[in-house]
């Protein structure tokens, strides 16, 4: 099979994409709908072989199952004689390997963004029972878009109905990327793309993948054995916070990861939001600059955050010192006003900006009691001005927590007067909270009351101006929804 041949009398192959160990994957053209596709053909070698072609087949009846933004779509399937083929939608762009081939690693914000879309295809995956087994950054696409795909089903298993996937014994996976259950031949689950994709974060943050060896057998079993190397060892720069969820997601034991590929996104939105505030005064953000490639601009402005040691007290200070420490002391005051919303540190005199012309984004859900998070998937529904669309919490039989929420981002400091919430499902009771950070801590703005189909909440900061409020919602029987948040007067 070369170039210029044509699969059944449909698809025009123009030009190779790439291979793998068991198939060539084309771009094509289809003559019949007049586009262009990706056409993966299972290798020659293969063809004889029913476990192969069984295999490849099995990737087709996946990915046909998942129909979704963040996954590949199969667009035919087909045999022409021996030769085994599936159809795909092309994704104009590259995948994650040869991202890291030409940059060596990723801005903070775009690898968290990157990782945040694939784990989205893969919840959607695990809710309609498949695992991939082989997440790793050759089958996470790239289009120019920056829409990231995950693709490569080939050695997916459906939970709980496929014999295959409990079998104990076998290992498939790709050593750098092996969780360490699939590396002893244990049973898979959600948990073990968890661990992948805790890996594949690791590697667009760091540059390199956490455990290398001499050979397969040497990689896996340091996956089972090594504790997770910190982030921070090779990317000083990179938010405590990302540091924390790649080594949970990471955790050697299933039990010891986020309950669930949701409450993993959830986490990754939590970062997301705290990476957006850390950005710098020119919108390069700290969290982009290695110390080893900054600017010398750069690794001033740096030098110019980096909080002043405190000296121990001696048996005299000298006047020079303590003008210095007075000078420190009020940056430290200045630094304690930024942290609790007081000053913006984007500059400006400290007016906060008018209700009226504050529009607010739902940025996400707010469950610090435990949980698997409160579909965070569906956070954005909350401001994109469509009542017909809506964030529901968790449905509870019995609501003992004392609360969860939703968390709205009004852009810049803005001391709101309301907040108007607006439901198709009214009878809860709630509260508003405000903070400077998405992630808290927040304070209670405004009294309690029950929520009926469009409530305002009259909001007394007194005279502060936050940009983050909470929609807290302190009771309900069964759940609640949030069709639109939005300031008021």
């Amino acid at each position: 099979m070369k170039t210029g041949d044509t699969i059944a009398d449909r698809y025009r192959l123009e030009g190779i994409l790439g291979s793998g160990g068991m198939s060539h994957v084309y771009r094509a053209h289809d003559n019949v709908l007049e586009r262009d596709v990706a056409l993966k053909v299972l290798h020659d070698r293969f063809s004889d072989d029913p476990s192969y072609v069984e295999r490849f087949r099995r990737e087709a009846r996946a990915i046909a199952r998942l129909s979704h933004p963040n996954i590949v779509t199969v667009i035919d399937r087909g045999q022409v004689e021996d030769c085994e083929f599936i159809v795909f939608e092309l994704v104009r762009g590259a995948n994650l390997k040869q991202l890291l081939d030409q940059r060596k690693y990723l801005p903070v914000r775009e690898a968290l963004a990157i990782v945040h879309q694939a784990a989205r295809g893969l919840a959607f995956a695990h809710e309609h029972g498949i695992v991939h087994r082989d997440v790793k950054p050759q089958n996470v696409l790239v289009d120019d878009e920056g829409a990231a795909k995950v693709t490569d089903f080939g050695i997916a298993r459906s939970i709980g109905r496929d014999s295959g996937l409990t079998q104990t014994g076998a290992i498939l996976g790709t050593a750098d990327y092996l969780s360490p259950e699939q590396a002893t031949g244990q049973p898979v689950s959600e948990a073990s793309d968890q661990y992948s994709l805790g890996v594949l974060l690791y590697e667009l943050l760091a540059g390199e993948v956490p455990y290398r060896g001499e050979s397969v057998v040497a990689v896996a079993s340091r996956h089972v054995n090594d504790p997770v190397p910190s982030v921070l060892d090779r990317r000083p720069d990179v938010p405590l916070r990302v540091n924390e969820l790649v080594a949970r997601a990471m955790a050697k034991g299933p039990e010891d990861r986020f309950p669930s590929m949701e409450a993993f996104i959830a986490a990754l939105e939590a970062a997301m939001a705290e990476a957006e505030e850390l950005r710098g005064p020119d919108g390069d953000g700290a969290t982009e600059i290695l110390p080893a490639v900054a600017s010398a601009p750069a690794r001033q402005r740096a030098r110019e955050r980096e909080p002043t040691p405190r000296r121990r007290r001696g048996r005299g200070v000298p006047w020079p010192l303590l003008a210095m420490l007075l000078v420190a002391l009020a940056g430290g005051a200045a630094i304690w006003a930024i942290a609790d919303g007081r000053i913006d540190p984007a500059g400006g005199n400290g007016n906060a900006a008018p209700a009226e012309s504050v529009g607010l984004t739902a940025v996400r859900d707010h469950d610090p009691f435990g949980g698997d998070g409160e579909h965070p998937e569906a956070v954005a529904r909350a401001t994109d001005g469509d009542p017909a669309t809506y964030w529901p919490t968790e449905t509870y039989t019995s609501f003992d927590k004392e609360g969860v929420g939703i968390v709205v981002d009004a852009g810049s400091r803005a001391e709101l007067g309301g907040l108007t919430v607006v439901t198709d499902e009214p009878g809860w009771t709630a509260v508003v909270q405000a903070g400077a950070r998405a992630g808290g801590p927040f304070e209670r703005v405004s009294r309690e009351q029950a929520v009926e189909s469009e409530t305002t909440f009259e909001l007394d900061t007194g005279g502060e101006a936050y940009r983050f409020y909470v929609v807290w919602i302190t009771g309900l029987e069964g759940r609640a929804i949030i069709n639109e948040v939005r300031a008021a007067d």
